[in-house]
């Protein structure tokens, strides 16, 4: 249930010491084709790491061969030295596998601003060691290979008629949308040429990764990347496999959400009746970046006042003093003013649902993200220690 899942990939997760913990840390996704069509969508921060600059090239033909992810360094703001990093373990696993380096995406994650020759050796030898691991098996060992701070692996896999959809994410902070929220591969052994590819990928990270904002911080290094194979020699209905593409993104997406550094409760930020979609995500987005509103659900407090007053701040069409609000299922907020008691509201489960009704329109959207914890302060306080 990961990358390997489809027909036509093999991959392989190695350690090499980029972790001090000794866990596997450089990933390898290879696609042996018969097609080698990709897609990818990378964050939107004007601050990139050189595996994105080098990778936003890669994609334009809109073919790759495979895929490198190291953890354990994200190879950001590392100057000349950090470009030629990335650019030579593209040519490492370019030459290994006798394809072009121009067709060889190259993803980091980790610790910004470090980087030396120890690093690169590492992330080489890392490449050599994880192609030749590769195998049709070795798509669990990828996805634990990619993970820093995460407790856990994130995979999904979803089958088609006679087609199927298999991937891998990490990612526990600075989830923030900016098209991609994190490192994910996914695969498929559809008949799907880039354009189509390419579309499919960005309505589904729209609506599913780029709806996940645990903690309002955009990282430099994000990247969703597919690739397709063609294996199966089936050519999809479209709509069918644009569905399939969004469950595996959303399923993949929740892990995360449900892995976030510290948090106690998963919120869903649910805005009905909104006059657009756009204006319901302005809204549930408002909320979601609240840290006054995340604090109080962290002390499983109702306080919905800290949602009106999040709402208030955005350009979405509504009348404040028309308002309604839920909380797990209990109208809190009629109308603007108070309606059940607050006592009626059990906040103890991790899962918590917020519904906000605007009342102008008939658009809906869901925004996830997670509460203010002294977990997550503490252990972003010590990140590089």
């Amino acid at each position: 249930m990961s990358v390997t899942a489809p027909q036509g990939f093999e991959a392989a997760g190695v350690a090499v010491g980029l972790k001090s913990t000794g866990k596997p840390d450089v990933a390898v996704v290879v696609n042996r084709g018969p097609l080698k069509v990709g897609a990818a969508v990378f964050t939107s921060n004007r601050a990139k790491a050189n595996p994105i600059l080098w990778s936003q090239e890669v994609i334009r033909d809109g073919a790759v061969e495979a895929i490198v992810l190291n953890s354990g360094g994200a190879n950001c703001f590392t100057g000349s030295f950090g470009f030629q990093t990335t650019h030579q373990t593209a040519e490492k696993a370019a030459e290994l596998l006798d394809v072009s380096a121009g067709d060889i995406l190259v993803c980091s994650t980790g610790l910004i601003g470090t980087g030396d020759e120890v690093f690169r050796a590492k992330v080489l030898a890392g490449t050599e060691q994880g192609i030749a691991e590769l195998s049709a098996d070795g798509g669990e060992a990828a996805s634990l290979a990619i993970m820093t701070t995460d407790s856990k692996p994130k995979r999904s896999a979803r089958t088609g008629d006679g087609w199927s959809i298999g991937g891998m994410a990490k990612g526990a902070g600075m989830l923030a949308p900016g098209l991609a929220t994190m490192l994910v591969v996914i695969t498929t052994d559809a008949v799907l040429d880039a354009a189509q590819a390419d579309a499919a990928l960005r309505a589904a990270t729209g609506r599913t990764f780029d709806r996940l904002d645990s903690d309002g911080c955009m990282s430099t290094n994000d990247q969703v990347t597919l690739m397709v194979s063609g294996a199966s020699g089936e050519t999809p209905d479209p709509e069918a496999f644009a569905a399939a593409l969004a469950e595996v993104c959303q399923d993949l997406a929740q892990q995360l959400q449900g892995d976030a550094e510290g948090a106690s409760h998963d919120i869903t930020i649910e805005v009905i009746n909104a006059a657009s979609e756009d204006e319901a995500v302005e809204v549930g987005r408002s909320v979601a970046r609240n840290n006054l509103f995340k604090a109080a659900i962290f002390g499983n407090d109702p306080n919905w006042g800290r949602v009106l007053a999040a709402i208030g701040t955005t350009e979405a069409a509504f009348d404040p003093y028309d308002v309604d609000v839920w909380m797990n299922g209990v109208r809190v907020c009629s109308a603007g003013g108070p309606d059940a008691p607050r006592d009626a509201v059990d906040l103890t489960p991790r899962a918590t649902h917020l519904v906000i009704d605007l009342k102008v329109g008939a658009a809906t959207a869901t925004i996830l993200t997670n509460d203010l914890t002294h977990d997550y302060v503490h252990e972003n306080s010590a990140y590089s220690s």
